[in-house]
């Protein structure tokens, strides 16, 4: 019998709580009202989520129980399986040891459904009839549009125009499951109005989506809000990924010296990275946590630590976090998914603090890796999830040279299969390097609310 490649878990080893990592940090930076400056309550939250989600948001405990019928559906898919990348290392010529996290086997193709489904199970508990959410590349517009319809509730769905464009399948999935999907900017909101009376030519951003479907909740009162990234309460949802990866690196006899995960709001590299710095903070072993982030949206690595609102016509609270700005419009690159100008406050602060480091990639050098890993290992990444796999083909090589053999985890956050228009422009070779212009970063920054500047 060969090596073995896959680790899996039993439906009784799905996590029973969600992991906070606010527990485990000191003096965590409040939500402000921008008004007042004054931090935001649990009432104040609730105007856009659920009671419950706004407990959670607020909380400092270490753990949220998961709700039985949350957890039933997570059935469907969850555990996710382990791979031990052996092709992929032998590609490579590495001595290292490679595992991957693969949330592509979820309903919809990616980690989103993770957040999705309790987001949307507590606000049909509050009695919401209706989910307005923004969507960047569709990952998280199709997880609601799952969830919703489990749920017996209708959603709209504004994505990010140049991503409606780019990827008309994953429009055509949320309509699949009875979800509106609408490119953003629109003519449907004054925020989007707004947009395209200053650029009728607007590509979209996440800031500006974000924008519209806020416009949208609270010209209703039916409908519900919610967040795909970024919010505690997020992050902590997507913690079955690591908490589960924990038991399967058991499983292998094996633990990580690396773990990466891609970054654009957060809430991926969160539920990856956060249970196994749990560990380390608590007197485990040391792990380095790596944060990949696209040279097109470098929110980590050339942002700057402030309060920013979290949309671009400035309707949400403010958070302080890396940002580059709210009115930051990225180059239209095919991560859609990590085009954010933000990023969650908790990732924020893990790099603030030194526990998390951050790499900015290039468009083509991620989607190279993509398909090396593609070839060796037989799954076709998301453009996303390609920057991960770069991330880890680049320690992986780096051991190679420096003849170490290291343990990397890397996730795997999503397949590729609608994304293939992608690798077609990047096997003609018209797939753009995008990168960012000094004009662009500084209009960005220049964005960002000065008397709330830390």
């Amino acid at each position: 019998m060969g090596e073995q490649i896959k680790f899996q878990l039993g439906e009784d080893d799905i996590p029973w709580t969600w992991y906070n990592l606010a527990a485990d940090l000191p003096e965590i930076a409040p939500i402000l009202d921008p008004a007042t400056a004054t931090p935001l309550g649990r009432d104040d939250l609730a105007r856009t989520m659920p009671e419950p989600l706004a407990d959670q948001e607020l909380s400092t405990e270490a753990e949220f129980a998961i709700p039985e019928p949350v957890r039933e559906i997570y059935r469907q898919w969850r555990p996710t399986p382990m791979f031990r990348a052996r092709r992929l290392e032998q590609a490579l010529g590495t001595p290292a040891k490679i595992y991957y996290k693969y949330e592509g086997v979820a309903p919809t193709g990616s980690f989103k459904p993770n957040s999705a489904v309790p987001q949307v199970y507590y606000n049909k508990l509050a009695g919401r009839q209706r989910l307005v959410v923004e969507t960047g590349a569709g990952q998280w517009g199709s997880a609601i549009a799952f969830a919703a319809a489990l749920f017996d509730m209708s959603a709209k769905v504004y994505m990010v125009k140049v991503s409606y464009q780019q990827k008309p399948y994953r429009r055509s999935l949320m309509e699949t499951f009875g979800t509106n999907c609408t490119p953003s900017p629109s003519t449907e909101t004054a925020a989007g109005r707004a947009v395209l009376a200053e650029n009728p030519d607007h590509p979209g951003s996440l800031g500006v989506a974000k924008s519209e479907a806020l416009q949208a909740v609270f010209a209703d009162g039916k409908s519900g809000y919610a967040r795909g990234s970024s919010l505690n309460h997020v992050c902590a949802h997507q913690t079955v990924i690591g908490q589960e990866a924990i038991q399967q690196m058991a499983l292998a006899d094996d633990y990580p010296d690396i773990v990466i995960g891609c970054a654009g709001g957060g809430s991926n590299l969160a539920g990856l990275s956060f249970p196994f710095l749990r560990e380390k903070l608590r007197g485990g072993k040391d792990v380095r946590l790596i944060a990949a982030e696209p040279v097109a949206c470098p929110t980590l690595t050339k942002g700057r630590i402030a309060y920013d609102y979290a949309d671009t016509r400035q309707l949400t609270p403010l958070f302080r976090t890396h940002t580059l700005g709210h009115r930051f419009v990225p180059p239209a690159v095919h991560a859609g998914g990590l085009r954010a100008h933000n990023i969650a406050p908790l990732v924020s602060r893990a790099v603030e603090d030194g526990y998390m480091e951050a790499v900015a990639l290039r468009q083509t050098a991620c989607f190279q890796a993509g398909v090396i890993f593609a070839r060796s290992e037989g799954i076709v990444p998301a453009p996303e999830s390609t920057h991960a796999v770069r991330a880890a083909v680049d320690e992986a090589l780096r051991c190679r040279d420096e003849g170490v053999g290291r343990t990397i985890l890397f996730g795997l956050s999503g397949h590729g299969n609608f994304d293939m228009a992608a690798y077609e422009q990047y096997f003609a070779g018209r797939l753009r390097d995008d990168t960012l212009t000094d004009e662009a970063l500084a209009n960005g920054l220049a964005s960002i609310p000065q008397p709330a500047t830390v």
